[in-house]
């Protein structure tokens, strides 16, 4: 990151993401993987978790940071597109982090 570029939350996004869903499809990203429905959406999350997933395999460290901004993109649009809010996701990763990740993984449902 260059020290001219602006820090983004994951809030920041997520309201980025809002406030572009409210725009047009012709001149919105966003709007337009949103209005393809909440399938599309996650099957872009899906297809930059794979690529996010080979970049870390590689030796291209500035992939890994553009692929890892994309998924994360992608993500706020999901969960926009399901209409979660990021707070829910923070709530239950507070609940998740009470305890050790073996025992928060035992404690799921069996399924």
């Amino acid at each position: 990151m260059t020290e001219t570029s602006p820090r983004v939350s994951l809030e920041d996004l997520a309201a980025i993401v809002a406030q572009r869903a409210a725009a047009s499809t012709e001149t919105s990203y966003t709007r337009s993987l949103l209005a393809k429905g909440v399938a599309k959406c996650a099957q872009k999350l899906g297809e930059e978790a794979v690529e996010t997933a080979l970049a870390a395999v590689s030796d291209d460290t500035k992939a890994v940071v553009s692929e890892a901004a994309d998924l994360l993109y992608h993500l706020a649009v999901l969960l926009q597109a399901r209409g979660v809010p990021l707070d829910d996701v923070y709530a239950e990763l507070g609940r998740r982090t009470g305890q050790s990740g073996l025992e928060e993984k035992a404690s799921r449902p069996k399924g």
